[in-house]
Order: structure tokens, then sequence, then C-alpha cells
């Protein structure tokens, strides 16, 4: 148990401290190499913070506990939204004024929508899992297109500026590029060993162990990069942080499992957790695309989404009790 328990936590820290290296690295590279910084910004700040859940989906993946993969990418969804949204409206009230992510958000909510179909046969194919990256890249492409040829003035731009490294000569970028990369699925591999020892333990299933520690866990990247933007008053970063890495997880990190190793799905995942990652996804849409106040998320609104979340939660646990 305590092993178990070592392995967990190590495995936690060094993922988290590994893809921030990772992103560090990345980042600095890709502004040395001339790119813009929106560009930067969609791409490797964007995505970077589901570095986490895609190397512990694929780790999980190849170890065949296809449950725990996707119990990853929909408790990390849920999770971004209830806990980490829910934890960062209490910091203050948040809007947004991006059209980025008002194009991103119905990107979001369409993509969850794509996977529910998927998953509804209770079953991810590999044909399913390519048509979900297919679909990412596509819609990576549009938003790296419009991002180069809009005139149009994103605060986005100038918060995603601001977040990429500066001045940091190129072999050093590179180093933590190389660091981030060696230890990334290392961690994750040992995430995996120790939340499934652990869920063994106490009798819990492959699917809830996804969608609790391991889901909450790779969500703290998310939750560090809520927090900073929030207290820099860079509203559209820090919910841009969450909508991409939903992007992310629900299109790129769910093909994984698919395309590594195709098969039955637990028939609560493509029930009730779907619906649970549905709703979600369609309350923050609700909330940011459909009131015209300045600042829609509200201290209260972050309350309600934290009880949801411990709500779920105890749902959850009650059902292997």
């Amino acid at each position: 148990m305590l092993f178990n328990i070592f392995l967990l936590v190590a495995g936690l820290a060094v993922l988290v401290w590994s893809a921030d290296k990772f992103v560090y690295g990345a980042a600095a590279f890709a502004r040395n190499l001339g790119l813009p910084p929106i560009l930067i910004g969609i791409t490797i700040v964007g995505m970077g913070t589901s570095a986490p859940e895609m190397f512990v989906a694929a780790t999980a993946s190849m170890e065949g506990m296809m449950d725990t993969a996707i119990g990853n990418v929909l408790g990390s969804n849920i999770a971004n939204i209830t806990l980490i949204l829910g934890l960062t409206a209490l910091l203050g009230a948040i809007g947004v004024s991006s059209q980025t992510l008002k194009r991103e958000i119905p990107m979001m909510l369409g993509g969850t929508v794509l996977a529910g179909v998927f998953l509804h046969d209770k079953i991810l194919s590999r044909s399913e899992g390519m048509m979900l990256l297919a679909v990412f890249l596509a819609l990576m492409a549009y938003l790296i297109w419009h991002a180069l040829t809009s005139k149009e003035q994103d605060p986005l731009a100038d918060e995603a500026d601001s977040e990429i490294p500066k001045d940091v000569p190129t072999p050093k970028a590179l180093m933590w590029l190389v660091v981030g990369i060696v230890l990334l699925p290392m961690a994750a591999n040992w995430m995996v060993e120790g939340a499934v020892g652990i869920a063994r333990i106490f009798g819990l299933s492959d699917l809830v162990i996804g969608l609790t520690i391991i889901a909450v866990g790779t969500s703290l990247p998310e939750l560090a990069a809520c927090v900073a933007g929030v207290l820099k008053k860079e509203d559209d970063l820090a919910i841009g942080n969450i909508v991409g890495s939903n992007i992310f997880n629900i299109l790129a990190v769910l093909a994984l499992p698919g395309l590594i190793a195709p098969g039955a799905i637990d028939a609560q995942a493509a029930g009730r957790d779907f619906y649970m990652v549905l709703a979600t996804s369609a309350a923050l849409a609700l909330l940011v695309l459909t009131t015209g106040r300045k600042r829609q998320l509200q201290r209260w609104h972050g309350v309600v989404l934290l009880l949801l979340f411990g709500a779920y939660q105890y749902l959850l646990f009650q059902s292997h009790a």
C-alpha cells in the first residue's frame, strides 16, 4: 500500500513538473524560431497542459487498461470545468472577450457530442480513434489559419504572448524540451501503477480510478494555469486553458485508447460519465456565450461548480461502496 502511494505521489509530482518544463522548452524554442505568439499559444501552450492526460492515457492503453484511459479523459474534462474552473471563479469573476475563445467553445461542445456518438455502442474502435484524431487536426488547422490571417485584435493573443518565455537560449530551451519528453512517459507509468495498485486494494474499478485520482492529478497543470491567469487579470487565458485542454482531451487524447487498444469499454463510461461531461460542457458554453454581461462567471457559479464536482465524486465512490 505504501509503495503504491509513493508511486502515485512521485509519479504525479514528476508528471506535473515535467509537463511544465516540456511546455517551457517547446514554447521558448518556438519563439526563437520566430513563430507568432498566438500560434504558440494555441498549439504548444494551449495543449501543453494536457500532456499529462496524453501520456497517462497512452500508458494505460498499452498496459491493457482501456477503461482507465477513457476514465482519465472524461474525468479530466469534468474536473477541469467543475473543480478547476470552480476554484478559479472563487478568486474573482471571470469574463470572456476573446473571439478565438467564442469559436473554440462550440468546437469543444461539438467534439464532446462526436465522442459520445462513438462511445454510445460501448466500443471504441481504431477507425473511430482515427476519426477523432482527424477532426482534432482539422480544428487545429482552422484555428491556426484563422489566427495567422485574421486582422482582428484579440486579447487572447496579448495574454498568450505574456506567457511565452522570452530571451531563453535555444540550447536551454531544447534541454528542457528533451527533459520533458524523457520524464513524462516515465512519470505517467509510475502514476498509473500506483493508482491501479491503490484501486485494487479498495476494490475500485479501472474506470473509477481514472475518473477520480488520476483525472484530478492530471488536471493540476490546468489549475496552476487558471489561477495564474486570473491573478494576472488574464481572464481569457484562464478560460482558454480549460477550453483548449478539453478539446485536446476529448479528441486527441480519447483517440489514443482507440488507436492503441481498441475494444469494449465500461457501460458506465458511455452513459453516466459521458453525460456528465456533456452536461458540464454545455453549462460552460451557456455561461460564457449566452450572457451579455462583461463578467460572465461569478463567484456563486464557482460554488455551484464545486458542489457539482463533490456530488459527482460522492456518486462514483458510493457506486463501489
